[in-house]
């Protein structure tokens, strides 16, 4: 297998220690960037993120990640947000106020409904229904069974506009909401693969592989 350098995006909205020992264990270099213009020189690039949707766009754009990422996802390299980051791919969100995202994958970020969840924020552990159970439009989850169990926490989710960029749902409570979705070269997760054992890693290694 090829060594490829992952750039782990640092906006200083993330703890990134667990995803880089992630990335280490499935045979990848992490390398944690914190100037937009190291991004490119990298074959792969992570978007993590933890927080306040309109707080993590204020410190992209302050930061000069911004275009930055928009610039590498047009690349065509393989690219990842996680939990929050994938929530910043999105056009916009409702938290807190309604604060325009990267829009790379249009659609909105919205919360989750008190009347249909036991409470808010959704934490732990919970399982992913595959959007598609033919494994060949579904690389990403290659030898990950079905209903295979992801830890969340979060309390809001992604709505995209166009439903075939969605690889799994999970349910919460009443609500079923996309739980991961995959586009092209992007891919992202609601729940956090570096934190979901055997399951997560071999998510990241089908990723990053590709």
């Amino acid at each position: 297998m090829s060594i490829n350098s992952v750039a782990i995006i640092d906006y200083q909205m993330s703890n990134m220690y667990s995803l880089k020992n992630a990335i280490r264990t499935v045979g990848h270099i992490p390398k944690i960037v914190s100037n937009p213009n190291e991004l490119l020189k990298n074959d792969i690039a992570i978007l993590p993120g933890v927080g306040a949707y309109p707080e993590a766009v204020k410190h992209l754009k302050n930061l000069y990640f911004f275009d930055s990422i928009i610039e590498f996802v047009k690349t065509g390299k393989p690219f990842i947000g996680i939990c929050l980051g994938l929530q910043l791919l999105f056009s916009k969100s409702l938290e807190f106020e309604e604060t325009e995202g990267l829009n790379i994958i249009k659609g909105d970020v919205v919360g989750f409904n008190n009347n249909l969840v036991e409470r808010i924020p959704h934490i732990g552990w919970n399982s992913i229904d595959l959007a598609d159970q033919n494994y060949s439009r579904n690389k990403l989850f290659n030898n990950v069974k079905n209903n295979s169990f992801f830890y969340f926490i979060h309390s809001y989710y992604v709505k995209p506009e166009d439903k075939t960029v969605i690889s799994t749902y999970t349910r919460y409570g009443k609500e079923y909401f996309t739980s991961s979705i995959c586009n092209n070269n992007i891919l992202g997760t609601q729940f956090h693969p570096e934190k979901s054992g055997a399951e997560g890693l071999k998510i990241l290694e089908n990723f990053l592989k590709s």
